[in-house]
């Protein structure tokens, strides 16, 4: 016989109720997660205790049953467990949940953040939407069941009450400024969001909304290609399919589970972080993972699961966790392994994939320089002829014919195939090899991994006497002399106007006037565009240089200024016109010189 009692529930401050309220507001649909979790508790409990020979009765489909009445406003939590003997909800209720109430609230109160789950509060985060809470529960041991129940206040009633079966209900009476919990929609919501994956069955109002066997803990062996896409799927509807994927299964020295997708990216668009999913043994717990797995990483979609991962303590101390350490560089391991495994294996397969594979590997290596090193032998680049080549490759591939007088191997690269057409074509017309470098990362990844290479060099193809830093054996020659080197000069400058010009023989240049920028000035661009310098604007700095090896100049010496000026103008916004800088109104004024000279053909 339990007689009925009323008490005070061992907390020394009356605060508490207030203090979750306030600063949980924000996050209080995580009450439904603890009150969830705890039914989950109880059936492992129950299922342990009947593995121990403890209790020796029918253990039946083990699940947790989650319904709305809107006409009473309750929300019950249900399951089948272990339940709880009088004893029991006095010490687990009554006393534990608030031991150390008083010291939570000097340490913390004022700059609180999302403590639900950290502090031993899992049940009573209830209160911050029901105005009462009641238990029934009945222990597998007692053929008696306990009712408590608690209005947010520290006091409590607890008495004798009626259950036929073992297990635990909790109701909660929503308050009239929680309406939201006693939708349907709203709750489905939280519980696919929280217990998707949940190892035992969750129903709401007699549906089933949890897959309790997901891939990730299931043995590698057990799972073929279509299991682990289908469960890419489930994790994200309306994705492409990915391209491979990586499963992580360790029991030793710390406990992870998970599975990591490489997801297919464009380059259009921007990179996307808070895919990967953190779970505590199948509850969800967040998708900001950024003190777990590496920054470069969080690419990656995919779930981790972990007991291992102190989530009950701060920031600062997760970050100096040994075990968070470990699991982050196994995580950074398992995916440089993988990387190698399918460049070995399936060369071809691995230079499919690159476009997407390389925005992970090269952001790695820019981020974490252990991890450079991890893949350093897999990092491809390509050139326009869509060729291939590790770096090492590459080096060996233009060497003899693109070093520098200093002895640096010069990669020369585009940015863009066709802005940079003339210019590639020019490189390529004297048997040079030029680089595609157009990915989203590819202008940070030059600037860093050039001081990670010995004795190279990138270069722009179009960047400002080029074919004065390959030593070839060749020069360009002058048709002009020193007069007319002055005159051409200074005729071009007056059709230039603030332009800076300069005149060059070239081998590289086609064009009788072509646009260069010095490298130097082009990295200061580059990294300004990218953030990496101040806001100040720079702006597009370039050289018309004039081609004193082309004859297309000897006519100017014969022309009237006027018509001097005209040609001397077309040719240089011809120049403009192939670096793609022509427009506005000198664009409408070569259009209309075009047509002039069109007709006089004709």
């Amino acid at each position: 016989m339990i007689n009925n009692m009323t008490g005070t529930l061992s907390i020394q401050t009356e605060n508490i109720f207030p203090i979750i309220k306030q600063f949980l507001y924000s996050d209080r649909d995580i009450f439904l997660r603890e009150l969830v979790s705890n039914a989950v508790d109880a059936l492992h409990k129950i299922k342990g205790a009947a593995h121990s020979g403890d209790f020796q009765g029918e253990l039946g489909e083990l699940v947790v049953n989650i319904s709305i009445d809107e006409n009473a406003r309750t929300l019950t939590i249900s399951d089948n467990g272990i339940g709880m003997t009088a004893e029991e909800t006095d010490k687990y209720i009554n006393q534990i949940a608030f031991s150390s109430a008083k010291d939570f609230i000097e340490k913390y109160q004022g700059k609180i953040e999302g403590i639900i789950g950290r502090f031993g509060l899992g049940f009573y985060s209830a209160f911050m939407v029901a105005d009462k809470v009641e238990i029934l529960t009945r222990s597998f041991k007692s053929d008696k069941a306990v009712t408590w129940s608690c209005d947010g206040s520290v006091n409590y009633v607890m008495g004798e009450g009626e259950r036929a079966e073992r297990g635990t209900d909790v109701i909660l009476h929503i308050s009239q400024d929680a309406d939201e919990f006693l939708r349907p929609w709203r709750i489905e919501e939280i519980l696919k969001k929280y217990s998707k994956f949940l190892p035992f069955t969750i129903r709401f109002q007699g549906k089933t909304i949890n897959n309790n066997s997901p891939a990730w803990i299931k043995k590698p062996t057990e799972l073929g290609d279509e299991d682990y896409k289908n469960f890419y799927k489930e994790l994200y509807p309306y994705a492409e399919a990915p391209l491979f994927w990586i499963h992580i299964n360790v029991d030793y020295p710390f406990t992870l589970k998970g599975i990591l997708y490489f997801p297919k990216l464009k380059k259009e668009v921007d990179i996307q972080k808070n895919k990967i999913h953190l779970y505590s043994n199948q509850v969800f717990v967040t998708d900001s993972v950024e003190d777990i797995v590496p920054d470069f990483l969080s690419l990656l979609h995919g779930v981790i699961d972990s007991p291992d991962i102190p989530l009950n303590v701060s920031r600062s101390y997760l970050q100096g966790d040994p075990n968070v350490k470990k699991i982050s560089n196994h995580i950074s391991k398992k995916v440089a392994d993988k990387l190698h495994d399918i460049f070995h294996s399936d060369r071809p397969a691995y230079e499919k994939a690159w476009e997407n594979v390389g925005v992970f590997v090269k952001y790695g290596a820019i981020r974490d320089h252990s991890f450079l090193e991890k893949t350093k032998e897999i990092i491809l680049v390509y050139n326009t002829e869509n060729k291939f080549f590790t770096l090492d490759e590459y080096k060996k591939y233009v060497e003899s014919k693109q070093t520098d007088r200093h002895g640096k191997v010069v990669f020369l690269y585009a940015t863009n195939a066709e802005e940079q057409f003339v210019a590639i074509q020019n490189a390529k017309n004297i048997g040079y090899d030029v680089l595609l470098m157009d990915g989203i990362l590819d202008v940070n990844f030059i600037q860093y991994i050039e001081f990670q290479l010995e004795n190279t060099t990138f270069v722009r193809v179009d960047s400002d006497g080029l074919d004065k830093l390959i030593d070839k054996g060749v020069e360009a020659v002058s048709l002009y002399n020193e007069e007319e080197e002055k005159d051409l000069k200074r005729w071009t400058e007056q059709a230039a106007g603030k332009i800076p010009v300069e005149l060059r023989p070239s081998t590289l240049a086609q064009l009788p006037i072509f646009i260069t920028v010095p490298e130097s000035q082009r990295r200061i661009m580059d990294m300004q565009r990218m953030g990496m310098l101040g806001s100040g604007e720079i702006p597009d700095y370039f050289i018309a240089t004039l081609n004193t090896s082309s004859d297309a100049f000897k006519r100017v010496f014969l022309m009237s200024d006027e018509g001097r000026q005209k040609y001397l103008r077309y040719l240089l916004d011809l120049a403009l016109l192939s670096s793609g800088r022509l427009g506005g109104e000198r664009m409408a004024e070569f259009i209309k010189h075009s047509n002039e000279l069109s007709a006089k053909i004709s």
